[in-house]
């Protein structure tokens, strides 16, 4: 179970109301004229994805392995004193928080004031909002779920004088219950980098103007990691990070009671994170956050590579097994046009392409002309995609025909969860067995 800084478990997320809204029939991904259908009992209507029920393209998430992901990136914490705190941006789908929260996430990880608001709606107790808010409204939304009835246990990040002067601004007008402040992270950032304190002074300037505005609380330090060009540099600036930590408990600058939250990104170094906060030991408890998101779909290109590297390089402990990808995209060979080429049914509006491009994983003849999908042998490679085509490069003596269907593996889960508001979960032989919402 998930548990806060005092022991509590996090609750199960309240999901009946999402259950049970009916899906508008245009929705996206929706076999057509479907009407009067509730998400809840998608699951239930005998569908397949090989016997031509869903529409094609069609984003489908493997329950069974979305489920091992999820209980690996779990135990993996669980073994080398870290805790999860996954990053929902990367679905924006309550369910997969929930499941999520079932195995241990200590808190959700959201970007804006709209993602935290989705996390409020469906009962998230512990939420990092891993920016800055900036703008009144999004200063006044944490100070909001922050009180009755939400009573968010937020912790926000600020990386100026300028940021902590917003936040200050925020509790003067919205004074939050005292035993529930607005928890702030110090953010440590390097040059060239995104937002961040680049210095050791900078960065204990704020957490002294943190510590000293009535509503709110400094809660410990966060960085991000994740756009840094390899391990070097990353291993350099954890380690800046961690000394920062340890500056400010010498200096006194957190509270005496509380444990201090060091914090990371986590999808590609996730070995890197756990082994340089494994080195930190103070006078109070260390709560080690990652905020890895992509971990629970993974994926077949950019994060495989990762997890590879640390596979072969960690000195963590790892759980048996490890992350598959379990989200995939079909589309139909609309056409054979050239003898080494074929054009697909999905394209920039389907499915991501800002982290590499797709890669067809598998293929089948539907009507039962195949019992299962084959994989797709070398040669067949995606070349370009337009707003709704695919361009496949083939050999010459590739199997595909006009009609056949093709699986494509995806590089970055976020910027295909993006373009979906439904996602069909199928089991290992591509049967329905639910959805997913996505709140983008």
């Amino acid at each position: 179970m998930a548990l806060n800084e005092n022991n509590q478990a996090l609750p199960r997320l309240d999901l009946k109301a999402l259950d049970d809204a009916v899906l508008d029939p245009l929705t996206k991904g929706l076999p057509f004229a479907t009407v009067g259908l509730s998400l809840g009992e998608i699951g239930n209507q005998g569908w397949s994805l090989f016997d031509g029920d869903l529409p094609l393209p069609a984003a489908i998430l493997k329950r069974d392995v979305i489920s091992a992901n999820s209980t690996w990136m779990s135990r993996f914490a669980a073994m080398n004193g870290l805790v999860m705190a996954p990053h929902g941006k990367t679905t924006m789908a309550p369910h997969l928080y929930d499941m999520q929260i079932a195995d241990g996430a200590w808190a959700i990880t959201v970007a804006t004031a709209q993602q935290l608001e989705v996390c409020a709606r469906f009962g998230v107790k512990r939420v990092v909002l891993a920016n800055q808010p900036i703008g009144k409204l999004a200063v006044d939304a944490c100070f909001r779920v922050v009180a009755p009835p939400d009573s968010i246990e937020l912790y926000c990040l600020a990386d100026s004088l300028e940021g902590v002067a917003l936040l200050a601004g925020g509790a003067l007008d919205n004074p939050p219950p005292d035993d529930n402040p607005l928890r702030v992270l110090v953010e440590i950032g390097f040059e060239g980098g995104r937002t961040g304190a680049r210095s050791e002074d900078l960065a204990i300037a704020v957490a002294r103007a943190v510590a000293g505005t009535p509503g709110l609380g400094l809660a410990g330090f966060e960085c991000f990691e994740g756009i840094l060009p390899d391990t070097g540099s990353v291993d350099d600036f954890l380690d800046k990070v961690v000394s920062i930590a340890v500056s400010a408990e010498k200096k006194g600058l957190l509270p005496t009671n509380m444990p201090m939250v060091l914090s990371a990104g986590g999808s590609a170094f996730f070995d890197r994170v756990g082994e340089r906060f494994q080195r930190i030991a103070l006078r109070r408890p260390i709560v080690r956050v990652l905020r890895s998101g992509c971990y629970l779909t993974h994926d077949s290109l950019i994060l495989d590579e990762a997890f590879q590297r640390i596979v072969g390089e960690t000195r963590l402990v790892l759980p048996e097994g490890g992350l598959k990808p379990a989200l995939e995209v079909w589309a139909h060979v609309q056409s054979r046009p050239d003898p080494t080429r074929a054009i697909l049914t999905v394209g920039k509006r389907d499915i991501s392409h800002d982290a590499g491009l797709p890669v067809p994983v598998g293929w089948i003849r539907p009507n039962g002309a195949m019992q299962r999908p084959e994989p797709v042998s070398d040669g067949h490679v995606v070349e370009a995609l337009n707003d709704q085509h695919c361009h496949l490069a083939v050999p010459s003596e590739s199997p595909l025909q006009v009609g056949d269907m093709v699986g494509f593996g995806i590089s970055h889960p976020c910027t295909t969860f993006d373009k979906w508001s439904l996602l069909m979960v199928v089991d290992d032989a591509y049967r329905v067995v639910g959805a997913v919402r996505t709140f983008f």
